[in-house]
């Protein structure tokens, strides 16, 4: 059975995990619609489009 040598720091520890839980931007793609930026598998927020239908009508301006 393995035992460690000696003890590791609070320090070393949670430098380890926030390295590891550290979050990433969220990533955007081009709507093929409209070309604005958009999270993937969501609705485009300019125009309302998902999968190349319109799933929230958009207020007539």
């Amino acid at each position: 059975m393995g035992v460690p040598q000696s003890r590791r720091s609070k320090t070393r520890n949670r430098r380890r995990r926030a390295e590891i839980m550290k979050m990433e931007a969220p990533k955007f793609n081009e709507c093929p619609k409209c070309h604005e930026p958009k999270q993937p598998h969501r609705i485009c927020p300019s125009c309302g489009y998902y999968n190349n239908r319109e799933v929230i009508a958009q207020k007539a301006e």
